[in-house]
C-alpha cells in the first residue's frame, strides 16, 4: 500500500486533468501550466505509485489498466471535493447518484428493463450505467467495486472466488412463444405436438438450457433444434420470423408478445426461472439497488410466486 504521505494531490489532479481532457496540451490550457511541468508531475506520480499510468507507445495517450483504476479513484476524489465546496457554500449538491449495473448476457433485455425502471423513476438524482457481459467478467468487476450490482439468472456458488451476496429478486414460470402460424399449429395439444416443432434454444451450459433439456427428457422426446443463441433478444427476432418456438420468462410474456408479434403456445410450470442481484454487501444500502429489489419482490414477481 502507498504511504498517504507520498500521495501528492496536485500530481493526482494533473493526471486526472490529462486523462479527462485526452492530452497534455489540452490539460495545460485548462490549468494554465507549461507542458514540461505537467509531464514531470505525472512522471513523479507514476514513480510514487510504482506503475505506468499512460501507454506512451501510441500517438494518443491512453490509460493503462492501472491508469484506469487510478483515474476512477481520482474522479471520485475531485468530484466529491467539489461537492464538499458546494455544500459549504450553501449550495445543495446536485450531482446524480451513479448506479453501475452489470447485466449477464443471458438475462433477457426486457427483464433487465423492468428491473431497472424503479431505479430510473427519480431520473434527476440517479444515473444508471449498464454493462453487459459474461457472469464471471461482471463478478470480477464487482469485486473491485467497478459495479454496484450484477444481475444474474442464478445465485453465485461456493466455487466463485469473490465474497458476494445473493439477493433473490423473484422467480417465475416459463412461457413458450411462436410466430402466429406456429403458435396456432402447436398450441392445441401443448406440449405433445411440439415434438416435431423447430426450437430456438439458449446455448448449452446456461441455466435455462439445462432446465429445458431436463423438461424435454421428461416429455420423452428430443427437440428438433433449429438454432442456439447466446443473445436472448436475437433468439426472439428469429422466433418473430417463424424460425421456431422459443421460451422466455412468464413475467414478461405480455411484453414479448407485443414487441415481437408472437403468440403464446403454452406455459411450462415445471421450470422456474430465477433472477438475482449480486452485491458485495449483505445488507443493501445503495438507494437505487434498494428500490430495484423492493419493486421486483413487491410488484414485478408478486403474482408469479410458486
Amino acid at each position: 500500500m502507498v504511504n498517504m504521505n507520498w500521495l501528492n494531490y496536485h500530481h493526482l489532479l494533473y493526471f486526472w486533468m490529462v486523462a479527462g481532457e485526452g492530452s497534455v496540451a489540452a490539460a495545460c490550457e485548462r490549468l494554465s501550466l507549461a507542458q514540461p511541468t505537467i509531464s514531470a508531475q505525472i512522471r513523479t506520480l507514476e514513480k510514487s505509485l510504482g506503475v505506468e499510468l499512460f501507454d506512451r507507445s501510441r500517438r494518443r495517450m491512453e490509460l493503462t489498466e492501472a491508469g484506469q483504476i487510478v483515474y476512477r479513484y481520482a474522479d471520485d476524489i475531485f468530484t466529491l471535493g467539489q461537492e464538499l465546496l458546494d455544500t459549504m457554500q450553501g449550495r445543495l449538491a446536485s450531482r446524480p447518484v451513479h448506479f453501475h449495473v452489470g447485466i449477464a448476457d443471458v438475462v433477457p433485455k426486457l427483464v433487465a428493463y423492468r428491473l431497472l425502471m424503479p431505479a430510473l423513476s427519480d431520473h434527476e438524482s440517479v444515473k444508471v450505467v449498464c454493462t453487459e457481459g459474461k457472469p464471471d467478467q461482471l463478478l470480477a468487476q464487482l469485486s473491485i467495486h467497478d459495479l454496484d450490482v450484477v444481475i444474474l439468472d442464478a445465485p453465485i456458488g461456493a466455487n466463485v472466488s469473490i465474497r458476494g451476496f445473493n439477493h433473490l429478486l423473484g422467480e417465475c414460470n416459463i412461457t413458450v412463444f411462436g410466430a402466429p402460424a406456429l403458435a396456432q399449429k402447436y398450441r392445441r395439444r401443448f406440449p405433445k405436438l411440439t415434438e416435431d416443432a423447430p426450437w430456438l434454444l439458449p446455448t448449452s451450459g446456461t441455466v435455462l438450457r439445462r432446465a429445458l433439456d431436463h423438461w424435454f427428457d421428461a416429455q420423452g422426446f428430443s427437440p428438433r433444434i433449429a438454432g442456439e443463441f447466446e443473445d436472448s433478444a436475437l433468439k426472439k427476432v428469429f422466433g418473430q420470423q417463424g424460425m421456431g418456438l422459443f421460451a422466455g420468462p412468464s413475467v414478461i410474456e405480455r411484453e414479448i408478445c407485443k414487441q415481437y408479434g408472437v403468440r403464446i403456445v403454452g406455459r411450462i410450470h415445471d421450470i422456474r426461472e430465477q433472477f438475482y442481484a449480486i452485491s458485495m454487501e449483505r445488507k443493501i444500502r445503495h438507494p437505487a439497488l434498494l428500490a430495484l429489489t423492493e419493486s421486483a419482490r413487491r410488484e414485478m414477481f408478486s403474482s408469479h410466486k410458486g
